[in-house]
């Protein structure tokens, strides 16, 4: 769960993959499950963890993990289908809520703010990534305005690893803060 790419298109997952991303995640807002489907299959042959952004039926059919957020319904169907559960959380309460629930791991932010998600609380920091961390066993995911000049803090705080959207043009970088930070 090293470096988390949130990526739209193969190419992208590509790049992001061969500067050392560990975990995929399909992110195309708006797109039908037949459409993540068709675009997602070519990610299954990618050398990462294979993640669908907000939609259990199409990560079920490509046979990938789901990352849901706070208000996407389809955690229980992903449980029992057997596929790699990720929640977003932004609390400590939510993050132990979330491991309870069965989720693998949280996404927790956004750390800073953020132009990726416009519609993202208000940051949650370094002590609030660190709360997070502290509260649950499972492994943390930071997000939210993280880049190479700050990503080992995250990993510092307690973080297992980070998730960036408009940083993957810098995965090298990151991979490097990263690796040096643990």
């Amino acid at each position: 769960m090293r470096l988390h790419a949130l990526v739209g298109d193969v190419d992208a997952a590509r790049r992001a993959v061969g500067g050392g991303a560990t975990v995929l995640q399909l992110r195309r807002k708006g797109a039908s499950t037949r459409e993540l489907v068709e675009l997602g299959r070519a990610f299954r042959d990618l050398p990462a963890t294979f993640v669908v952004n907000d939609d259990v039926e199409a990560a079920i059919e490509l046979g990938a993990g789901v990352h849901l957020g706070r208000d996407d319904a389809g955690a229980e169907r992903a449980l029992e289908a057997g596929i790699l559960l990720g929640l977003s959380v932004d609390t400590p309460a939510e993050a132990v809520d979330a491991e309870r629930a069965g989720a693998a791991y949280v996404g927790a932010g956004p750390v800073w703010a953020t132009p990726s998600k416009t519609d993202a609380g208000p940051p949650i920091g370094l002590e609030g990534l660190r709360a997070i961390c502290l509260s649950v066993s499972i492994p943390v995911v930071a997000i939210g305005g993280v880049e190479a000049a700050n990503a080992a803090d995250c990993i510092r705080a307690g973080a297992a690893g980070v998730a960036v959207i408009r940083g993957v043009a810098e995965v090298e970088a990151l991979r490097e803060a990263i690796d040096a930070a643990l």
